[in-house]
């Protein structure tokens, strides 16, 4: 499955504003990078996946619209990823854009 490309231009909409943002291509996606450190990405199997605090994983899990990350078999922890349906909104999107691009900003540049 192709990303939603309509959903990466929402992206690069909501992200204009900020300073330090690169898109690469990952994960079948299309990814959007603060200062070096990957905030979201429009996922080649559908929906957001949102970089997050590790320790805010288990509780945001417990949202509509939410699951975990997995990646080689296994949950990935600071890593969730939102349904269609929870993007939907110019709302919604900003939400959690706003939330990964926050945790990405508190990283080191690299």
């Amino acid at each position: 499955m192709a990303y939603d490309e309509d959903l990466a231009n929402r992206l690069r909409e909501l992200l204009a504003i900020e300073h330090g943002v690169d898109e690469k291509r990952m994960f079948g996606g299309v990814a959007f990078l603060i200062n070096g450190n990957m905030a979201v990405c429009a996922s080649g199997q559908g929906g957001l996946m949102v970089r997050v605090s590790p320790d805010d994983t288990a509780t945001l899990l417990q949202r509509a619209h939410t699951a975990p990350m997995i990646m080689a078999g296994r949950e990935t922890r600071g890593w969730i990823r939102i349904g269609d349906a929870g993007v939907r909104t110019k709302r919604q999107l900003q939400t959690w854009t706003a939330r990964g691009v926050d945790y990405a900003k508190s990283l080191p540049s690299k």
